[in-house]
């Protein structure tokens, strides 16, 4: 992982999300190139290095390839099922 330098807001921000009771799944988007995986990186590192509140400690962080997920999923219900199975 990198150094994840000037973006300590957005990380705060995402924190405070994932600790909300509801309405609590950060979704991080943007073109090509502005940071994104570097934002999920930086978190990771708080994390690890226990700089989260409480409830995120020991906290796993998952991606999900939405591209690969509606590949070919033309008929209806099928990205419905890819996604819960």
């Amino acid at each position: 992982m990198t150094l994840v330098l000037c973006r300590n807001y957005e990380i705060d921000l995402m924190i405070d999300i994932l600790c909300r009771r509801r309405k609590n799944n950060p979704v991080v988007v943007g073109e090509a190139g502005v940071g994104k995986s570097a934002l999920i990186e930086g978190l990771a590192l708080r994390i690890v290095a226990g700089q989260v509140p409480d409830k995120l400690k020991n906290t796993d962080i998952m991606t999900l390839d939405l591209g690969a997920l509606q590949a070919g999923a033309s008929v209806k219900g099928e990205f419905e099922k890819r996604f819960k199975g």
